[in-house]
C-alpha cells in the first residue's frame, strides 16, 4: 500500500511538473507574441552591392572611363575632401576628373584595398546622414603627366540616396604628397 501511495504521488508530481512546463511555455509565447519589436541597431551591415559599385567605380576611375564611374553617381551629388574643398553637381564632378584624369594624372591604381558597406539607422550626430554608406581604404598609386609618382592610403566614405546613387563622397587625403607630384 505504502508503495502504492508512494507511486501515485510520483505520478502526480510528474503530472504537475509537465502541466507547469506546458504553462509556462504559454505564458512565454504570450508574452513574447505581444512584446514590442525590436529597436533597430544604430549601424547594421548593409547590402555587398554597395562595395560592388565602389569596386567598379575605382577600375573605371582607374582605366580613365569617368563616364562610366559617373554614371553611379546622383545629379545632385556632393565631393568633398577632408581639406575642405568640394565640387557640387554631377557635371562638376565630371568635369573635374575629365579634366584631372586626362591632363594632370597619366595613370593611377588602387590595390590592397578594404571595403565595408554599413547601413546607418541612427545617425550619430547632426553632420551624418542615415542610410547606406560604403567606406574603403586603398593604396593609391599615380603617376603625373609631370613624371612625378605619388603613392598614399586614401579613405573613401560614399553616401547612396534612395535609388542607389552616390549623393556624397567624403574623401580623406594628404595634399602634401599630391601637390609635390604635379608641379614641374
Amino acid at each position: 500500500m505504502k508503495k502504492t501511495i508512494a507511486m501515485a504521488s510520483a505520478i502526480s508530481l510528474l503530472f504537475a511538473c509537465t502541466n507547469q512546463k506546458t504553462e509556462d511555455k504559454a505564458a512565454i509565447t504570450t508574452d513574447s507574441a505581444v512584446a514590442a519589436p525590436a529597436k533597430p541597431q544604430a549601424t547594421e551591415f548593409a547590402d555587398a552591392k554597395y562595395i560592388e559599385i565602389g569596386k567598379m567605380g575605382n577600375a573605371s576611375l582607374s582605366s580613365g572611363n569617368i563616364d562610366a564611374w559617373m554614371s553611379s553617381f546622383a545629379d545632385n551629388a556632393v565631393y568633398i575632401w577632408n581639406n575642405g574643398d568640394s565640387i557640387v553637381g554631377k557635371p562638376a564632378i565630371t568635369a573635374y576628373w575629365k579634366k584631372r584624369r586626362g591632363e594632370v594624372i597619366d595613370s593611377i591604381n588602387f590595390s590592397q584595398d578594404i571595403w565595408l558597406a554599413v547601413k546607418v539607422n541612427q545617425p550619430q550626430s547632426a553632420a551624418q546622414a542615415p542610410g547606406n554608406w560604403v567606406l574603403s581604404w586603398y593604396l593609391t598609386q599615380a603617376k603625373y603627366k609631370t613624371g612625378k609618382r605619388m603613392a598614399q592610403w586614401i579613405h573613401t566614405a560614399a553616401h547612396f540616396d534612395a535609388n542607389d546613387k552616390i549623393d556624397r563622397v567624403v574623401q580623406f587625403l594628404d595634399r602634401a604628397p599630391i601637390n609635390a607630384a604635379t608641379k614641374k
